[in-house]
């Protein structure tokens, strides 16, 4: 039968394989967000500013004209 300074050190290894394992997946999580997903919000946000940007050009292009002062 175990003793009970047995079954603490089982429970102490346990949380620190925990914890180990926990913060291998949490870094693999970060850096693949970072490489992946921050790439892919910077150019979404550069696309959208070019969107809006043809959209301005064109409004400012097929506005309808004053018509000209008479003379």
């Amino acid at each position: 039968m175990a003793t009970a300074q047995q079954v603490l050190n089982n429970a102490a290894d346990g949380l620190r394989k925990l914890a180990k394992s926990t913060g291998k997946a949490g870094w693999i999580a970060g850096t693949t967000f970072l490489i992946l997903v921050v790439p892919l919000i910077i150019e979404m946000d550069r696309e959208q500013q070019l969107v809006e940007f043809e959209t301005q050009q064109l409004t400012a292009l097929t506005a309808p004209t004053a018509p000209a002062a008479a003379k």
